[in-house]
């Protein structure tokens, strides 16, 4: 794998870890979010300042909330994370986030699609 590739993984992991895990989602994007930033979440406005304001609701909410990445793969200038999203007090999420990054490795556009972490399962192999 190239070193804009490598660079990449490493910026969408610590981009995600500082604004999930940390509860700094404004750090993040001034660390890690290019000019722009395009959301594809349907619950999360576009742009930076929306990004922000919903994960300090969230980290009002779920302080404890952690995610673990599982699995990283980076293709072009395209990232993507499978992760286990764990918010105490609701449900879990299996999780993969794509990200896109301009030629500086910052994040500029975002997608995400997540799935209740289900108690029981017709096999025993796990979600991740």
């Amino acid at each position: 794998m190239g070193d804009v590739q490598d660079r990449n993984k490493a910026n969408a992991m610590a981009f995600y870890d500082l604004m999930f895990n940390q509860n700094e989602p404004r750090l993040a994007v001034e660390r890690y979010v290019g000019d722009v930033y395009i959301q594809h979440n349907p619950h999360v406005g576009d742009g930076k300042e929306a990004f922000v304001e919903y994960f300090e609701r969230m980290s009002a909410g779920w302080p404890n909330k952690k995610v673990t990445f599982k699995r990283a793969f980076a293709e072009g200038d395209h990232v993507v994370l499978h992760c286990f999203q764990e918010w105490e007090g609701d449900h879990n999420y299996a999780g993969i986030d794509i990200f896109r990054f301009d030629v500086n490795g910052k994040v500029v556009e975002h997608w995400d699609v997540l799935q209740v972490v289900p108690d029981s399962a017709a096999n025993d192999n796990g979600m991740f």
